[in-house]
């Protein structure tokens, strides 16, 4: 009844095309134009021209992704710089990859997020323990990846 399909072997040509349109719909890291690569059924070597070839074209560019993967998840989820690291992890970037795409976090954002979350965070709490409520704040901030010092100092500064 369910038979296993084996995927279609794909020429390097074909690939390169499929991988190419990967690439312009957002920005990719070349760990994952890779797997997409071996997934189509290239070989080693194959896989390797090709991304080469892609990253000659632009296609790829590993800066590029983690300036826009940083920037992303700063700006649209509120991560902070903690949980984008552990975000980043996965990818392979090179630490110069990824000093850069943290470097495209403004530090009066990032502490202005900071307190917007804080804030936001302590109004939707009905905590009478001043003690429990900042504990409360604190861990949430925590949580989405800001350093835990810098959250006690915001926390501490606007939650009553």
């Amino acid at each position: 009844m369910y038979e296993d399909k084996k995927p279609k072997r794909h020429t390097p040509e074909e690939a390169k095309l499929k991988a190419a349109n990967f690439c312009a719909y957002q920005e990719r890291s070349q760990k994952e134009v890779r797997n997409k690569l071996y997934n189509l059924g290239l070989y080693p070597d194959e896989v390797e021209d090709v991304l080469a070839d892609l990253i000659t074209d632009n296609y790829i560019n590993e800066e590029r992704f983690a300036k826009a993967y940083v920037g992303g998840k700063f700006r649209v989820k509120k991560w902070g710089r903690k949980k984008i690291l552990l975000g980043l992890g996965p990818y392979d970037l090179s630490a110069y990859c990824i000093k850069k795409g943290l470097a495209e976090i403004d530090e009066d954002d990032y502490l202005m997020t900071l307190e917007e979350i804080v804030i936001k965070k302590s109004e939707s709490l009905h905590e009478s323990d001043n003690f429990k409520k900042r504990n409360k704040v604190a861990t949430h901030a925590i949580y989405k990846g800001f350093e835990s010092d810098l959250v006690w100092e915001v926390v501490k500064r606007l939650v009553n």
